[in-house]
């Protein structure tokens, strides 16, 4: 193959042996979680690499991501990328020596340059390079409609106290001030444990949201039952959420997110990451992001953790080791493949060659501005668990919803899964 490689590839290596493989035939699988509007960016990003290389990007996705790659894995045949939703797939996977090590082929000092130490070191086990975190995502902000909430005559809350006092006024007017859906096939409930985890950030702390996390305190603990009762007061809010709790649990995350965006409003407040732009303005593709849409921080609890924040990001792992996989993860790691989907929207980078004016609106200028500043970042809780206590921990949630006051059991029992889970 006698193609140059351009956009910033720096796969001159993965070139050398890409030239004894058959272009036509040559080809990479990449198992995502990722679909409408997310996949059809993630096509546009990889779209230059396949042209440039002749190499196809098969894309398979799948919200059971877990089953299907454990199925794939034990018949031998793993898919040559995933991308794995959290850091804690990607521990075990790297432990069981499943996963090629990335700096092996990729240009470490290139990495070090565009990746902050915190995101390499998510990425690392043992010292070496398994993960590249590629699309972040600020779970720190709730969702409105400016020009509606003016319209009631009410105000951007700041505090807790404040967001339940504007969620008051807004059902004392007969509307409803919250949309929530849970509903996401097979990982139906990890909307609700965003809340969890941003609410605990929030009340009691990054030293002991770590506890939480690393399982040092019991999910019994009385931290954790409070953060679920002021999730509680949310979800069973006196004239909140039409017709919950059966509304938030079959109802689809993304499709919850258009409420407040919808004319008349359905719902005045959306919490969940700075993806929703995405949708939002696909959905509605004349909104006006600033005016029409935009976000504010999630209101302060503890005065002591203002500015604290929850995130996620998608990481990008290999498990086969060919010139094909090398050369797509080279590409994917470059600031100037990811640009393609920071500019389309509803994708936050960490690449810090990636200038904040390469976002397509000031909404998503402020919320990669608002993550890279956040005084204490924490990566989403149930995304550094054993994949075994987050399911749990999900479906702790759906029960949660359902029966608010069979909390003590269902914490008993997330609490149970974690003392098989964890290392003794």
């Amino acid at each position: 193959m006698q193609r140059a490689l351009t956009l910033g590839l720096a796969a001159h290596s993965a070139l050398a042996l890409l030239a004894a493989c058959d272009s036509q035939s040559a080809s990479v699988d990449v198992l995502t979680v990722w679909s409408s509007e997310e996949q059809d960016s993630f096509r546009a990003v990889v779209a230059p690499f396949e042209r440039q290389t002749q190499i196809k990007v098969q894309v398979v996705s799948t919200r059971d991501q877990d089953t299907l790659l454990t199925t794939l894995l034990r018949a031998n045949t793993p898919p040559g990328v995933a991308i794995l939703p959290n850091p804690g797939g990607m521990q075990q996977l790297a432990a069981q020596g499943k996963l090629l090590p990335l700096d092996s082929f990729l240009d470490m000092e290139m990495v070090k340059r565009d990746y902050s130490r915190t995101w390499i070191d998510l990425g690392s086990y043992k010292g070496a390079l398994y993960a590249l975190f590629y699309k972040a995502a600020n779970k720190g902000i709730i969702w409105y409609n400016p020009r509606q909430l003016q319209a009631l005559g009410l105000s951007v809350p700041h505090t807790w106290d404040e967001l339940i006092a504007v969620s008051n006024a807004i059902a004392a007017q007969g509307r409803y001030p919250w949309a929530i859906g849970v509903e996401s096939a097979a990982s139906s409930g990890w909307p609700a444990a965003d809340w969890i985890a941003e609410l605990y950030l929030k009340e009691w702390g990054p030293e002991m949201y770590q506890r939480w996390v690393n399982h040092t305190i019991a999910w019994t603990d009385p931290t954790i039952k409070q953060t679920f009762r002021r999730f509680g007061s949310i979800v069973t809010g006196k004239h909140y959420i039409p017709n919950a709790p059966t509304s938030i649990l079959l109802t689809n995350f993304q499709d919850a997110s258009y409420a407040p965006f919808e004319q008349p409003p359905r719902a005045y407040f959306y919490y969940s990451g700075d993806f929703v732009l995405g949708f939002v303005t696909s959905r509605f593709p004349t909104i006006v992001p600033g005016e029409e849409i935009n976000f504010f921080p999630f209101p302060e609890i503890n005065p002591r953790y203002a500015g604290a924040v929850t995130g996620g990001a998608d990481a990008v792992v290999a498990l086969q080791d060919t010139a094909e996989v090398r050369a797509l993860v080279q590409y994917l790691a470059s600031a100037q493949a990811q640009e393609i989907w920071v500019r389309r929207g509803g994708f936050t980078s960490v690449n810090k060659s990636i200038s904040l004016s390469a976002y397509p609106n000031p909404v998503a200028r402020a919320s990669a501005q608002m993550l890279s500043q956040a005084p204490f970042f924490c990566f989403g809780a149930g995304d550094l668990m054993p994949p075994v206590v987050q399911h749990a921990f999900w479906k702790g949630m759906l029960a949660f919803i359902q029966e608010p006051d069979q909390l003590d059991t269902i914490l008993k029992s997330i609490e149970a899964v974690a003392q098989r889970s964890y290392p003794a």
